[in-house]
């Protein structure tokens, strides 16, 4: 089953940082992430730029609705910790999810650990996989 792990933390931080030591950190994501393609568990994972750069959608309730999207500049909520970043893992069960989690190096965030919908089991195809075996 795949899990997604949305990364949580306070922004910033890093501004006075060396080379050397932004060299140590990216080490110890890069060794993570190392971790997880050779267990066979990495699907994807990414970090986000900042919460400044982000745009937010509000889609409106009703799917019938005359009232258009609306669209702002910024992050969801204005919230300390923000989103930054994700991982997607194939894990045998949530323990093996949760066992992961706790070895991402995170320092004072939070990892959100949640189940991925699979909606093959009601005929859905996923267009992305079928695009992807297409080209192989």
């Amino acid at each position: 089953m795949k899990y997604m792990f949305s990364l949580f933390n306070t922004e910033g931080g890093w501004e006075d940082a060396s080379p050397e030591d932004m060299k140590a950190e990216m080490d110890r994501w890069a060794a993570f992430s190392r971790s997880t393609v050779d267990a066979g568990a990495f699907v994807a994972g990414d970090a986000l730029q900042e919460s400044s750069t982000a745009t937010t959608v509000r889609i409106p309730d009703a799917p019938d609705s005359s009232d258009e999207p609306v669209v702002t500049d910024g992050p969801f909520a204005e919230t300390k910790e923000q989103l930054g970043g994700y991982y997607v893992l194939d894990c045998k069960d949530l323990d093996e999810a949760l066992e992961y989690a706790k070895r991402i190096p995170l320092f004072g965030g939070t990892v959100e650990v949640r189940p991925v919908m699979d909606f093959s089991e009601y005929g859905y195809e996923d267009p992305a996989a079928a695009q992807e075996g297409a080209r192989s």
